[in-house]
This record gives structure tokens, sequence and C-alpha cells, in this order.
């Protein structure tokens, strides 16, 4: 149990016998009536975000989440096998729970896994990979940086928009969050 006072963006409730992820919170002391909090909170599982005010004071249930640095060995069916670094168990993990995170994962790739109870909640890539182009349309002269995109087919089979210049075999770093283009890697 913790207050409403100790919370802090990451933390994770048990609302109702569903697991809740603080994303903002704000405490507000109106001139008039008792101070609140003022929190958006994401379903752990389904994504879904809600705004929730609670009195200031207030107790609330935090879910004990365990986040641990993993390596992606490699799939197995719909399955994608993790290891700890630091035991060297290895777990499945279905493919709804990665999720869009498997777009941009490779093997022997480090990753952070939570579990709350022994049942995996999601996977968490680092904020951007290093993946390379294994297809795009071949550049044609005059194309420059800023003149538009094109499709790019990356090594993990993911499709994102590339800058016109860049070719096939091209190192380009890719933002894990939305899947947009960052940069090209020499």
């Amino acid at each position: 149990m913790a207050s409403t006072n100790d919370l802090k963006n990451g933390l994770v409730l048990n609302l109702e016998g569903q697991l809740w992820s603080v994303v903002e919170f704000q405490h507000v002391k109106p001139g008039k009536g008792p101070a609140f909090v003022r929190t958006k909170l994401k379903n752990v599982l389904s994504g879904k975000v809600v705004d929730k005010t609670f009195n200031a004071g207030v107790k609330v249930e935090t879910a004990n989440v365990d986040r641990r640095d993993m390596q992606y060995l490699y799939k197995d069916g719909t399955d994608f096998v993790f290891m700890d670094l630091q035991t060297y168990d290895q777990i499945h993990v279905p493919e709804a729970t990665v999720g869009k995170a498997a777009d941009y994962l490779l093997e022997s790739q480090n990753a952070q896994v939570a579990s709350h109870d022994g049942t995996v909640l999601y996977v968490e890539l680092p904020a951007s990979v290093v993946l390379e182009i294994t297809y795009t349309e071949p550049g044609l002269q005059g194309d420059r940086s800023t003149g538009g995109t094109k499709p790019a087919t990356l090594e993990t089979g993911a499709t994102i928009n590339v800058p016109l210049f860049l070719e096939q075999g091209t190192k380009v770093k890719v933002d894990t969050r939305d899947g947009s283009y960052l940069g090209r890697v020499n």
C-alpha cells in the first residue's frame, strides 16, 4: 500500500483487480476545498489510458512488478524465448504479449521484461535500435534528404518510411516507440 503522496511516473497500481501504470500525476490544492491528485493511468495489459482523481492522502494498492534485463534468444513457434542475464533462466513469452516490439527485435538483443506474479506483462525495448535495410527501391539521381520518403523493409521484416537517398544494405536508427526513422548509422 502507498499513499497518493507517494505516486510517481512508472509506478504500477492494482485498482479493482487490474494493473494500471501511472503515466502522469499532479497534486492540486485548490483555494477552497480539500487537496486531490489528478492522474493519467495506462492499463498495463490493454494499453487503455484513463484519467482518475484521488483525494490527497488516500491509500492505493501498489503492484509488485519485476522488471528484468533479458536477452532475446529465438522464436519458438508463436512464443519468443528470452534469457535472464543474471540467472540464465529461459522464459517463453507469447506473441500477443510482445506485441509491436517484435517488429524491432533481433536475436541476441537486450530488452526489459516486466512480470507480475510469474505472468509476463510486457516487453520494453530500448528507445532506439539499429537495423539494416534489406529491401527498398533504388534511389534516383537528385534525391535529397529533404525531398520525401519511401518504404523500406528492415531485417526484422518491419516496414518503415526512410528518405529517398537511402539504399539497400544501409544501417538505420529506428525509434521503437513509433517506428520512425531517426538517422543513418555508419
